[in-house]
């Protein structure tokens, strides 16, 4: 019974999932099998978005269009995987917005369990993590994942909270959460943090699950870590300053406004002074 009422609010609320690509020749043609044959009980459409791709990939994706249904084929026009995810949320028709890569490392039935839950349980954001008891991750390279536990260990402490995988693409949100965190100023891959922080930072409703991962099968990964620590440093610190910028005036009931200025800035110059061994 649960079950069915679930497949009709499934029917009624639009999910669209937003799929950035660049240079994805090799994945394109799979992309839309992939959404397609696996979502055939929810209302959804896939928004792919080219960016700035110097392969054919815009040009297959637009043809393959023609043969399949609720696919939307945009041109990115601020180069970028920021430009790209803004302009997805911008034409997004769903209620509920999912960012997945195009290499398919995600799980289509980690998506089914994203949108049932957002539908079922009216929650602004589902973040999923790799690295739960139950999380199953294969193919992750060893350097990569070893930065990568360091970097969302430094995140954990800086914001005190127990979520650790923020730079993960993967999550699901509402599209109206989306627009009242807004703007979203991240360029890169970078987005992928400032997103859930933002979420997090502003109090909304969101539950964290446990989701597998597998490395990608063909095409060429575009994280290049050295090139994205000053941008992750970046969007660390924003986030930071937003959220407590917010709340000095808290301080301030509580000590001098002087002081809570002091304590706020001696916190960012610990951020710095932490990152500067990390990145």
């Amino acid at each position: 019974k649960i079950n069915i009422l679930l497949i009709e609010k499934n029917k009624q609320f639009m999910l669209s999932i937003i799929v950035p690509v660049r240079n994805e020749m090799d994945n394109v043609r799979e992309i839309f099998d992939y959404f397609s044959g696996n979502l055939k009980e929810i209302n959804f459409e896939v928004i792919i978005i080219n960016d700035f791709s110097e392969d054919n990939t815009f040009e297959e994706a637009k043809s393959l269009s023609k043969n399949y249904e609720n696919f939307k084929i945009l041109d990115n026009h601020k180069k970028g995987l920021g430009g790209a995810i803004n302009l997805g949320i911008e034409k997004a028709s769903g209620e509920n917005v999912v960012i997945m890569m195009a290499d398919q490392s995600d799980s289509i039935k980690d998506l089914i369990r994203y949108n049932d839950l957002m539908v079922s349980e009216n929650y602004d954001a589902i973040l999923g993590s790799r690295f739960l008891r139950n999380s199953k991750v294969d193919g992750y390279p060893i350097q990569k994942l070893i930065l990568n536990r360091i970097f969302n260990l430094f995140v954990k402490f800086i914001f005190w909270n127990s979520y650790n995988d923020y730079t993960n693409a993967f999550k699901i949100y509402k599209k109206k959460a989306l627009r009242e965190i807004m703007p979203l100023i991240s360029e890169s891959f970078n987005i992928f943090l400032e997103i859930p922080l933002k979420i997090i930072s502003r109090n909304y409703k969101y539950k964290v699950i446990s989701i597998d991962w597998i490395g990608r099968k063909k095409g060429k990964s575009k994280f290049k870590i050295n090139e994205l620590g000053s941008k992750y440093l970046f969007t660390l610190i924003y986030c930071f300053i937003e959220k407590n910028l917010l709340n000095i005036k808290k301080w301030g009931k509580i000590m001098s406004l002087q002081k809570a200025v002091v304590v706020f800035f001696l916190i960012v110059f610990i951020i710095l002074f932490g990152l500067s061994f990390i990145l």
